[in-house]
């Protein structure tokens, strides 16, 4: 496995570890909504965690310097995608840590034994078809919009591949929570803690993060809401510590 760069990717700073990952913004790169899913996730010492559409690798690479876990999947569809988190694991000298999978969110279930992962994350596309312009790039539609696999897919394949009592780490919008809870609760997944994200205190979120459990009682926290900025073009000292800065 080469960690070689390509034509048109570049190697970025993660501010962890001395990590770095390779992207190409021709194609898609990691938004701060994979940043802040690493830093709202747990991963406990002993524990394996599965991270579903994985990208470049982000969340996987990002858990492993900020917690304690075993080991890190990560699953992708798109080959390119694929490749570069692979060589993105190799320049870090991650391969016993992380290993990365190429293969269909909707097919997990036959690529993973069943009930084999204590923790799954995801940052899933947030729009359906009838949300929004369709970017005309396939790597980045793909990865905003519902093309390859819905959100009933996504709760599906962490039902069956989470252990019972294990948790799964959501990011996504709020203007779908409605719909997610229901869809989350028809596959026991309970929400237990959310937190929505403002980009400044006086905005209504964009974004919200949520853990559920498999099988867990009916008891939900809503935590603090986390502010982006506190002024334009600064961040507030939580995004900068989540980021490592």
């Amino acid at each position: 496995m080469t960690s070689d760069l390509y034509p048109g990717e570049r190697l970025d700073e993660l501010h962890r570890n001395g990590y770095k990952i390779i992207q190409n913004p021709e194609k898609f790169c990691f938004g701060m909504d994979a940043v802040l899913l690493s830093g709202f996730a747990r991963v406990k010492p002993g524990e394996r965690a599965l991270d579903l559409g994985t990208g470049t690798g982000i969340i996987p690479i990002l858990l492993e310097a900020k917690t304690s876990g075993e080991h890190f999947t990560g699953l992708e569809i798109q080959e390119e995608s694929a490749d570069m988190a692979r060589r993105s694991v190799a320049y870090n000298h991650l391969e016993e840590k992380i290993s990365i999978v190429q293969g269909d969110i909707r097919e997990a279930d036959h690529l993973f034994a069943l009930a084999s992962f204590d923790v799954i994350t995801c940052n899933p596309p947030y729009m359906t078809g009838s949300h929004g312009l369709v970017n005309p790039h396939l790597p980045k539609a793909i990865a905003r919009h519902e093309l390859l696999c819905t959100f009933e897919d996504v709760a599906t394949q962490a039902e069956k591949l989470l252990r019972p009592g294990g948790r799964f780490y959501l990011v996504h919008r709020p203007f779908r929570l409605a719909e997610l809870i229901v869809t989350l609760s028809r596959h026991h997944l309970e929400p237990k803690r959310m937190k929505f994200v403002h980009p400044f205190v006086d905005k209504e979120p964009n974004m919200v993060l949520m853990e559920m459990i498999r099988g867990g009682k009916p008891r939900v926290t809503v935590e603090a809401p986390l502010i982006v900025y506190k002024e334009p073009g600064v961040y507030t000292d939580e995004i900068y510590d989540i980021y490592g800065y």
